[in-house]
């Protein structure tokens, strides 16, 4: 008897011994994990934060470069092709040099045209219309060739284009400018041979608010139906007033759900503009130093 009461309490020594061992090894290994778990933490938060820093900067591309937000519509977005169509833009921003303009502002484009003399062809307007997102952007010039209203529609990233100056950066009061279609031409006229006006840097894009009259009716839309801020005289008779007014929605403004459906979020235009922006940032370095380089002319001898 008194042998295994020996033999046991030896076993119950070695157990406790055991026990205490592994009970300090896993304090250990979870000390470490923690610390490691902890690290990593520390470290995901910091890229968070470097890259919600670097996001906030290129808030301000959504106005310069808004075709390359995808389509609010659900049903027309495709993640896989919308990377794949920015990286598309980008390649094709590498080889033209597309400049920031804004409806109203005037542009020049020269493009190849197999039916032109030279095969190039120039067209001087004021942008009217800008839509489309992706590869289907497209903006609308109009001018007046031999006393005749002439709009061309250029797809933005179309391989015929060959070059795109802005001639007069500006905007206007609307976001469209449909009624100078109805307003006298002196509007819409501009001078194919004119030189571009250069902003000084750092300055803010002007905004002309200049008020345009339209000719008598009858006018290609109902304008007393839009609420235009660049038109003066909208003269119509108290029928049509009436129905333009049992037409109006005021209430559309105040309706949240609209205008989110309308918009991307903007969450979502951080990641696209943060995956985009050094891209961008480069091309607009490269552009701003082409635009500074002075041409050396060898002086001549005189006699």
């Amino acid at each position: 008897m008194p042998i295994i009461m020996k033999i046991l309490s030896h076993k119950t020594k070695l157990g406790l011994q055991i026990a205490r061992t592994l009970t300090k090894e896993t304090r250990r290994c979870s000390s470490t994990i923690s610390t490691q778990s902890l690290e990593k933490d520390s470290q995901n938060t910091t890229n968070v934060n470097t890259d919600l820093n670097d996001r906030t900067v290129s808030l301000d591309y959504r106005f310069i470069y808004p075709e390359f937000l995808p389509d609010p519509n659900p049903l027309h977005r495709n993640y896989i092709r919308e990377k794949l169509e920015r990286m598309d833009m980008i390649a094709r921003r590498s080889q033209i040099d597309i400049p920031e303009f804004y409806v109203g502002s005037i542009l020049a484009v020269t493009y190849s045209e197999p039916h032109a003399p030279g095969k190039v062809n120039r067209f001087v307007g004021i942008c009217i219309q800008r839509q489309g997102c992706g590869l289907r952007a497209s903006f609308l010039l109009r001018n007046v060739v031999d006393n005749q209203g002439v709009e061309v529609l250029f797809n933005m990233y179309d391989p015929s284009l060959q070059k795109i100056d802005c001639l007069r950066l500006e905007k206007r009061l609307d976001n469209e400018l449909f009624y100078l279609r109805d307003a006298p031409l002196e509007y819409s006229t501009f001078p194919f041979d004119m030189d571009a006006e250069f902003l000084p840097e750092g300055a803010s894009v002007p905004i002309n608010d200049i008020k345009v009259p339209l000719n008598p009716r009858p006018w290609l839309e109902r304008w007393e139906r839009k609420e235009l801020k660049g038109v003066t005289n909208i003269i119509v008779g108290q029928n049509r007033r009436q129905k333009a007014a049992a037409h109006a929605t005021p209430w559309e403004k105040y309706d949240l759900m609209k205008i989110y459906r309308e918009t991307i979020p903007e969450e979502e235009q951080r990641d696209i503009f943060a995956e985009v922006q050094s891209s961008l940032h480069n091309l607009e370095i490269v552009r701003y130093k082409q635009k500074h380089v002075r041409t050396f002319v060898r002086p001549k001898k005189s006699g």
